[in-house]
């Protein structure tokens, strides 16, 4: 499953490298350090919405943009997925094995038969 920190990253370090501008540039610009912003784009850390208005300043982008281009990301890696519910058994890939023979436990007419009122 794609997480919402990898795609963020991934699309701040394309657009960083677009520019064709330094981690540090970019960091230094921003105001956030190098090593965090490092951190975010290999989507180890998530980034608050304040570091994301500067991130994106820094690289003269619009913070909504960012997020549609995320939120197409996640849809695409989301629609080939799919989640099973919480909870649910896994659906078979094969087919059922057949049902064992029951053998019969109990002839309920011979003892219906035997019992007294």
């Amino acid at each position: 499953m794609t997480r919402l920190r990898d795609c963020i990253g991934a699309a701040l370090r394309r657009h960083r490298l677009g520019q064709a501008r330094t981690l540090r540039e970019v960091a230094e610009a921003a105001g956030v350090s190098l090593t965090y912003l490092s951190e975010v784009e290999r989507g180890r850390k998530e980034a608050s919405s304040e570091v994301l208005e500067a991130v994106c300043s820094a690289l003269d982008l619009v913070l909504s943009e960012l997020l549609f281009e995320v939120a197409e990301a996640l849809a695409r890696a989301e629609a080939g997925v799919k989640v099973q519910a919480v909870g649910f058994l896994p659906t078979r890939t094969e087919p059922a094995p057949a049902p064992a023979p029951v053998a019969r436990v109990l002839d309920f007419q011979a003892y219906a038969g035997r019992r007294t009122a």
